[in-house]
């Protein structure tokens, strides 16, 4: 936990806090802090700034904080990804939040088992939670956008042509010739796979609709890897 993220619930004055959940706990066996020490605090939606503690105990952190810092800008980049199996969703939606990307879609695709669809970690309380996780890592207080699409022809259809719009659209395949390319000076939107990739009409849909298949080698990464290393070359 990089930055204590605080919620307007967490005021109990202007500019005073009352903590005592599991960010109690970070700071007292992490951060190992005691009275007078500063740090870092951002709110969820708003400013970054900085917390000086004025109370801390094994029941409750009070803090006044001072929130005075744009959170960093968003990364240009919207991210396609067929829906992964629930762990490594979270992963995703990890990796995805600390490199600052605000626009993420799930989507569904012929490999994407249906029971996926079923799984607790969709509910907008668990997604919430990592989305949290990653913004504490990276010290951002700006939650991404998440959506879930289990109809990848509407979604195609229906929904690209808007999220595109003024972008370099890429899509990875492991069938690709063209490699990705590095550090691109527009926005960008990603689309990539379930393991084992894209099956080829999937790709076609995609192509069709304004997109470039690319490759970054003939090595098989998990979903989660592919991210982080599609992101940070486009990035």
């Amino acid at each position: 936990m990089n930055a204590i993220l605080l919620t307007p619930e967490d005021f109990v004055a202007e500019q005073r806090v009352h903590l005592t959940d599991r960010r109690l706990a970070h700071v007292l066996e992490v951060h190992r802090a005691a009275v007078g020490e500063r740090l870092r605090v951002g709110l969820v939606g708003g400013k970054l700034g900085t917390g000086t503690v004025t109370a801390l105990d094994k029941s409750a952190l009070e803090m006044e904080v001072t929130l005075d810092t744009d959170p960093p800008t968003p990364a240009p980049l919207t991210l396609i990804v067929a829906l992964p199996r629930p762990k490594s969703m979270r992963k995703v939606l990890h990796v995805a939040t600390t490199l600052g990307i605000k626009q993420i879609h799930l989507i569904n695709a012929h490999r994407v088992d249906k029971s996926y669809w079923k799984s607790p970690r969709l509910k907008p309380e668990a997604v919430k939670e990592v989305l949290t996780l990653g913004l504490e890592q990276s010290v951002d207080t700006i939650l991404p956008g998440v959506s879930f699409h289990r109809r990848i022809r509407w979604f195609i259809e229906d929904d690209l042509p808007a999220l595109c719009a003024g972008k370099r659209c890429l899509i990875a395949h492991p069938g690709a010739s063209e490699p990705c390319p590095r550090a691109l000076d527009r926005p960008c939107a990603l689309a990539i796979g379930p393991e084992g990739g894209f099956q080829d009409y999937e790709v076609g849909y995609f192509v069709k609709a304004g997109f470039t298949a690319v490759t970054m080698g003939p090595r098989i990464l998990r979903v989660e890897e592919a991210v982080a290393a599609l992101a940070g070359r486009i990035l």
